[in-house]
């Protein structure tokens, strides 16, 4: 599958927010502002997996071979993704 730019954008600043919980940790920061931290990264992450799914569904189902029985499959699988996934 072939990720578009504003997903792996999103997973680099992802990244760049663990680093900050990390560096807020090291430095014996609040346990509010640090589990505030960790929060927003969650987020973060469900939305970008939202995103990734999404992205594959229209992709799957776009594809003009698929049958409806397939297309049904697909979108199976993309719910099973979403509920996996919290």
């Amino acid at each position: 599958m072939h990720y578009d730019d504003k997903v792996l954008i999103r997973m680099k600043k992802i990244e760049g927010q663990l680093r900050g919980v990390l560096r807020m940790m090291e430095e014996g920061q609040d346990c509010k502002a640090v589990i505030t931290q960790l929060s927003a990264v969650r987020s973060a992450v469900d939305r970008t997996i939202g995103v990734v799914v999404t992205d594959n569904l229209v992709t799957c189902l776009s594809d003009e071979n698929a049958t409806e029985e397939n297309k049904s499959e697909i979108v199976k699988q993309a719910v099973d993704l979403l509920v996996k996934s919290r």
